[in-house]
């Protein structure tokens, strides 16, 4: 779609009228609403809506959009963003010695499978800065232990500062992200094997094999303070046979990872994920 689009994500107690309300919203401004989607989760007792629609013929110029929707939103307790589909995000991507999730992103960017621009690359290891080369990516090696990492996590903070980083993505990072990183800079996404919390630490695989696993599996979620055990964005699995060695399980893991990453940040960049809670919506 050439013609650029805002998108709403909405949560709100649940009540009467609300569909109306935010439709109206957009039909009095001139909008032509081309998706929109919703969910009630009884529960919590959450609306939870994504509404998007076209900007050429809205009344309200970009900057005005929010501060009047807004006046909609307080009333009804409502927690929104709003997104504009010709903003190109900034995504940087963290990486260790495992490369499979960083080719993966970088070639289904370049395929334009999603649209943004990968604009650095950060490691605590320099195996990987001739990817970086490769792609004419800015690489930055941040070697990080428990003696410096609140030094080194400023040094970072300060990069995607200076990168305008809107996403990062933590490729098989394998580095614990501290609690006060995530508070400073909240939009994380993580990759990791679905085996926890039942074959924690290194070796999972292995570990996996001898206890004759039927199936395994991969998680990408939003990282948080609690270790791997943010809101959930995509989840895949595959079985796995006795005549699989660690070898073939470590194969099937990884390209689960690729493709469940993958997933998951193509639906954050599409704004289709809402997060309430310790869960999310992701809208199709």
């Amino acid at each position: 779609m050439t013609s650029p689009t805002a998108t709403l994500l909405i949560s709100c107690p649940d009540q009467r009228g609300l569909v109306a309300k935010f439709a109206n919203f957009i039909y009095s401004n001139g909008g032509n609403i081309i998706h929109a989607d919703q969910h009630t989760d009884f529960a919590a007792g959450l609306f939870l809506t994504r509404i998007e629609w076209q900007l050429d013929g809205f009344n309200l110029p970009r900057e005005f959009i929010a501060p009047a929707f807004n006046a909609i939103a307080q009333p009804l307790s409502a927690k929104w963003e709003i997104r504009f589909s010709d903003t190109v995000p900034r995504i940087a991507i963290w990486v260790s010695r495992q490369d499979h999730c960083l080719f993966d992103l970088i070639w289904r960017q370049r395929a334009q499978e999603f649209i943004a621009e990968i604009s650095l690359i950060i490691s605590n290891h320099s195996n990987l800065k001739v990817v970086a080369e490769q792609f004419n990516i800015d690489f930055q090696h941040i070697p990080i232990n428990k003696d410096n990492k609140s030094e080194k996590e400023a040094q970072q903070i300060e990069l995607l500062r200076q990168y305008k980083i809107d996403l990062v993505v933590l490729a098989k990072y394998m580095q614990i992200v501290s609690a006060d990183f995530i508070n400073q800079f909240p939009q994380i996404i993580n990759i990791h094997h679905s085996f926890l919390p039942a074959f924690i630490g290194a070796n999972p695989y292995h570990r996996a094999f001898e206890r004759g696993v039927k199936i395994i599996g991969a998680t990408a979620h939003y990282a948080t303070a609690d270790l791997d055990a943010g809101p959930i964005i995509e989840q895949d699995v595959v079985r796995v046979s006795h005549r699989d060695e660690v070898d073939d399980l470590v194969r099937k893991g990884k390209d689960l990872e690729r493709v469940v990453l993958a997933r998951a940040v193509r639906s954050h960049l599409q704004n289709r994920v809402l997060v309430y809670g310790n869960r999310t919506v992701v809208f199709e």
